[in-house]
C-alpha cells in the first residue's frame, strides 16, 4: 500500500501528465448508451436486491443553480437570481425520490447522503430541511455515529447562523469552496470572496458540531503567483479544514463557454502550474496533512487517511469516500447512481429532467451495464486510485476472473512508466511509487480498453471543478 509522501518531480509531471479520466467511474462518463433506460435501471435495482448480502446506499442529490457564473466552472449549472425556483426543484426532487424508494428493499441501510452542485445552499433552509426530511421519511438511514450527511457551501450566498440549521437538519460534514484568496485571482474569475467570511462560516459550521470540514482549492486559475497561493495556502492552513481538495484547472472554453470569459494570455505557464501545485505539497504536508491521492489532503486523523491506511477507502462520483461497498442513487439534472453491475445518468438539460419527472417516469437519459471485463478493470482501477497497487493474484481470486491477460495488455503501456520510477511491477503485482503518486491516473489509463478508441475530447469529460 502506497500511502508516503509523494514526490515532486516537475520534469517527470510536464512528461507524463497528459490530459485524462479522473475515474470517479469506469467505464467514464462519455461511454454510457442512451440504450440504457427506465426498465434497465429497475432491472439493476432489482439485481442489487436479490444480492447474496445487499449492499448499503449511498444518496446523492444535485442542485443546479448558481446565483453567479464562476468562470473556471464546467459543472452542470444555471445561473440564476430567482430564488423561487429552488422550492420547485424541490419539489419535483421529492417526486422523483418517491418513484425511486421503492424500488429498494426496505431494509437497505443509507449510510451517505451528499447534496452537490452548482450550489446547494441555493435551497432556503426551510426547503433543504423538507428534503432531508422527506428521504428520512421513505429509507432507512443509519445512525449518527454511522452515517455521514455532507453538503457543499458557497460561503458567499449563506450566513453563520445557517450552519447550526444545517447542523440541526442532520448534515454532519461540510465542504466550502475557496479556490484562491487572492484578490486579483478572485476577480478573474468572477468569484470575490473575502477570507473573512469564509473564515466567520466555516468557524460557525465547526461549532455547530460538524464532524469534519473540507474546503477546495484550484491551482492553475487566471493571475495566480507563487506568493499570492502561498498566501492563499497560509490562510487554509490557518482555517486547519479536516480535509483539503486542490484540484487542477483545466482550460476548456470550447466545452465550457463560462471559461471564455478568462483570457488565456492571464493563465500560469505549464511550468508555472507545476510549481503551483508543488508549493501546495509542500505546505499542506509540512504542516500536517496527508496526501490521499488525486488532489486531496487530509490531516492523519480524518477518516479518509485512517481508511486508506486501513485499506478502505473508496472512490466514486463524490471523490474519495470511507463507504467502500454501496449502491449510489442519484437524484435530481445530471445525477449519476451506481447500483449493481450498472451506472445510470438522469439528463443534463433540466427542462428534460423536469419533463421526465412531470410525466410520472424515471428520468433516466442514458447508462451502462458493466460486462465482465469492465467489472474487473473497475475493480483494479479502484485499488490503483485508492490504495496505489493491485495483486493479480488476489484480483483474479476476489472477482473469480482471470486477469493475468489485463495485466499482459497493459504492460506496454506501463513500460515507460516503470522506466522512469513511477511504478514497481513484480511477479502479478503494480504498486505505484511515491514518485507516481501524483499521476494515479496516468497509471490507471493503462488499464482502460476504451481509450484507444476515445472520440477527441472524450478524456476530458469528468474534470468538475467544486464550489
Amino acid at each position: 500500500m502506497t500511502t508516503g509522501r509523494p514526490r515532486f518531480d516537475p520534469d517527470l509531471l510536464a512528461r507524463h501528465d497528459t490530459p485524462g479520466p479522473r475515474y470517479t467511474s469506469y467505464p467514464t462518463a462519455p461511454h454510457f448508451d442512451a440504450a440504457f433506460g427506465e426498465s434497465a435501471l429497475r432491472a439493476a435495482i432489482a439485481r442489487s436486491n436479490d444480492a447474496l448480502i445487499p449492499r448499503p446506499l449511498s444518496l446523492y442529490v444535485h442542485v443546479p443553480f448558481c446565483l453567479s457564473p464562476c468562470f473556471y466552472c464546467g459543472c452542470t449549472r444555471i445561473v440564476t437570481r430567482d430564488t423561487a425556483r429552488g422550492p420547485a426543484y424541490a419539489e419535483r426532487l421529492r417526486r422523483e425520490i418517491d418513484r425511486i424508494a421503492p424500488l429498494f428493499d426496505d431494509d437497505r441501510e443509507v449510510v451517505q447522503l451528499h447534496f452537490g452542485g452548482g450550489t446547494p445552499n441555493f435551497l432556503d433552509e426551510p426547503t433543504l430541511a423538507r428534503l432531508v426530511g422527506h428521504l428520512r421519511e421513505v429509507f432507512h438511514f443509519a445512525d449518527e455515529q454511522h452515517s455521514d450527511l455532507s453538503i457543499e457551501i458557497d460561503p458567499r450566498s449563506t450566513t453563520p447562523a445557517a450552519m447550526a440549521m444545517l447542523r440541526d437538519v442532520g448534515f454532519n460534514r461540510a465542504s466550502f469552496g475557496i479556490q484562491d484568496f487572492d484578490p486579483d485571482v478572485q476577480v478573474a474569475v468572477n468569484r470575490v470572496q473575502p477570507f473573512e467570511a469564509t473564515r466567520d462560516v466555516l468557524e460557525a459550521a465547526r461549532a455547530a458540531g460538524m464532524r469534519s470540514i473540507n474546503v477546495d482549492l484550484i491551482y492553475g486559475l487566471p493571475k495566480q503567483t507563487l506568493d499570492g497561493f502561498r498566501a492563499t495556502l497560509e490562510k487554509v492552513v490557518e482555517l486547519r479544514p479536516d480535509r483539503v481538495a486542490v484540484y487542477s484547472y483545466a482550460h476548456l472554453p470550447q466545452m465550457f463557454r463560462p471559461q471564455k470569459r478568462i483570457d488565456a494570455a492571464d493563465l500560469p505557464s505549464p511550468a508555472g502550474k507545476i510549481a503551483l501545485l508543488g508549493l501546495a505539497i509542500e505546505r499542506l504536508t509540512a504542516a500536517g496533512y496527508v496526501y490521499i491521492g488525486m488532489d486531496h489532503f487530509a490531516l492523519p486523523f480524518d477518516e479518509l487517511a485512517v481508511a486508506q491506511r486501513k485499506g478502505g477507502l473508496h472512490r466514486n462520483f463524490m471523490g474519495y469516500t470511507t463507504h467502500a461497498d454501496t449502491d449510489l442513487v442519484g437524484f435530481g439534472a445530471s445525477a449519476i447512481s451506481r447500483i449493481a453491475d450498472a451506472y445510470a445518468q438522469n439528463p443534463r438539460e433540466l427542462g428534460l429532467w423536469e419533463a421526465a419527472v412531470d410525466a410520472g417516469r424515471l428520468p433516466v437519459w442514458r447508462g451502462l451495464v458493466l460486462d465482465d471485463d469492465d467489472q474487473v478493470r473497475a475493480t483494479l482501477i479502484q485499488d490503483l486510485m485508492c490504495q496505489g497497487e493491485v495483486d493479480f493474484d488476489a484480483l483474479s481470486r476476489r472477482t473469480g476472473a482471470e486477469t493475468l491477460a489485463v495485466l499482459e495488455e497493459a504492460r506496454p503501456r506501463l513500460a515507460a512508466l516503470e522506466a522512469d520510477g513511477l511504478v514497481a511491477c513484480r511477479d502479478h503485482r503494480v504498486r505505484v511509487t511515491d514518485r507516481g503518486r501524483l499521476l494515479l491516473r496516468v497509471v490507471a489509463a493503462c488499464f482502460d480498453r476504451y481509450l484507444p478508441a476515445a472520440p477527441a475530447g472524450v478524456q476530458l469529460g469528468e474534470f468538475v471543478p467544486k464550489l
